[in-house]
């Protein structure tokens, strides 16, 4: 696998929130601290949530896992993740909820990325509950519904 993985490319990745709470406004943050932004904001009908975005990998970690950068990118590089907000976070000023949902990325790996990458028809996927256990958006960690892993692109 290390002759395959490249120094630094981009990885188009999709987020799917499954049935979110209706009335709800979800966001990706770009952006560190409180120097952010949300981009791809959605409010709730109760389907599924998509958001697609593209981070950078790189190979410059000591055990060869791929650092994620770029304005999406938070937290140390052993453990980067994407941080959706929902209700108030996500600006929505008439909402009940303050929250945000940390996206996961440490379980992405280069055969991952370099499968998806070979193929523009590719992204890579994961897949969360949207709805917590109190009825409100999700927050912190929540375990996927389905990891990440490789699928087509919708048309």
């Amino acid at each position: 696998m290390s002759q395959l993985k490249p120094k630094e490319t981009e990885v188009a990745i999709r987020i799917v929130l499954i049935a979110p709470p209706a009335g709800v406004d979800f966001g990706v943050q770009d952006g560190k601290g409180n120097n952010y932004t949300m981009i791809q904001k959605q409010r709730s009908t109760g389907a599924d949530l998509e958001f697609e975005c593209m981070v950078t990998a790189k190979d410059n970690r000591a055990d060869g896992s791929p650092n994620f950068l770029g304005s999406l990118a938070q937290g140390p590089s052993t453990g980067r993740f994407i941080y959706i907000s929902s209700g108030k976070s996500a600006g929505q000023t008439e909402s009940c909820w303050v929250r945000r949902l940390k996206i996961s990325l440490a379980e992405i790996t280069w055969e991952m990325i370099v499968k998806s990458s070979a193929d523009p028809q590719l992204i890579l996927e994961v897949r969360l509950p949207g709805t917590g256990k109190d009825g409100g958006p999700s927050c912190a960690t929540v375990r996927p519904s389905q990891d990440w892993h490789c699928c087509r692109r919708q048309p």
